[in-house]
């Protein structure tokens, strides 16, 4: 039996339609083709490799701490996880792990916090600061204390995009931008490869802070961090990077990875290594 693709898939052939009348000679129609290409998403082939392993070079997991805060105790929140970081930092050498950020979210998920911390050594690091602070009565004062503040938290073990630029600490009044995105399983590779390319179009303002993907707990989840100083600045940079050749392509390919994507702007607090 006969079925119109028409039936099936409405949208796409009214797409495909409305592409073609636009192209005037072959060499038009080749390129609408590509753009048509784009927006599906393309098999990776199976692999005996890790996907992290392609994707990120370092024996280095970063942790994403994300809070959420009763309105009423933001400063007294502040205040002890201030005394927390303080004892970890104190004992870095021993725990392998450093505090990389913290910040305060302002536009987008308010009443909460983020924390970034970095260990060294791989997952054997973190076993090893979990038990050494099992054991720290001061410290377990401070999380039980802690909890009278929050209304729920949320953890992630991530890793750096090898392609991204090193990690450095921002001096100044800056503001940051985290944008989560959700991709489709199995994503992942292409992903990185895109942007592995794309990234080259926003280096200009030095905007690029960080770039992970999860390895626990949410998965499939990547986390982009930008720096401006303002939110204008962000508005002229994010425009200029139209502007560059090869950056829309860049987008157009990644656009069908996502299944679910958020911003949310995010101000350091006073005791975060990156302002």
């Amino acid at each position: 039996m006969a079925i119109s693709l028409n039936r099936l898939f409405p949208a796409r052939c009214i797409q495909l339609s409305s592409v073609r009348r636009l192209a005037t000679s072959p060499g038009l129609s080749d390129v609408s083709e590509g753009w048509l290409s784009k927006l599906l998403v393309r098999k990776i082939e199976p692999t005996k490799e890790p996907h992290s392993r392609m994707l990120s070079d370092k024996e280095v997991i970063y942790e994403l701490q994300t809070h959420n805060i009763r309105p009423d105790s933001t400063s007294k929140y502040l205040d002890n996880y201030e005394k927390c970081s303080q004892t970890l930092t104190s004992r870095k050498e021993e725990f392998n792990c450093e505090l990389v950020a913290s910040w305060t979210v302002q536009v987008g998920d308010l009443d909460q916090a983020l924390h970034l911390w970095r260990y060294t050594g791989g997952f054997s690091s973190i076993d090893k600061c979990n038990a050494l602070l099992a054991t720290d009565k001061a410290y377990q004062g401070l999380l039980k204390e802690r909890g009278n503040y929050l209304r729920s938290r949320h953890l992630q073990y991530l890793l750096a995009f090898s392609y991204w630029p090193p990690i450095i600490p921002r001096k100044g009044n800056n503001l940051y931008e985290i944008r989560s995105y959700s991709l489709k399983p199995g994503t992942m590779i292409e992903w990185g490869n895109n942007w592995a390319r794309a990234i080259n179009y926003r280096r200009n303002n030095d905007e690029p802070f960080a770039a992970f993907f999860s390895q626990i707990g949410r998965l499939y989840n990547v986390h982009h961090i930008w720096c401006y100083s303002s939110l204008q600045a962000r508005k002229e940079t994010r425009e200029s990077a139209w502007r560059s050749p090869g950056w829309d392509e860049c987008v157009a390919y990644t656009v069908p990875l996502i299944r679910e994507m958020h911003s949310r702007i995010l101000f350091p607090t006073s005791f975060s290594p990156t302002q």
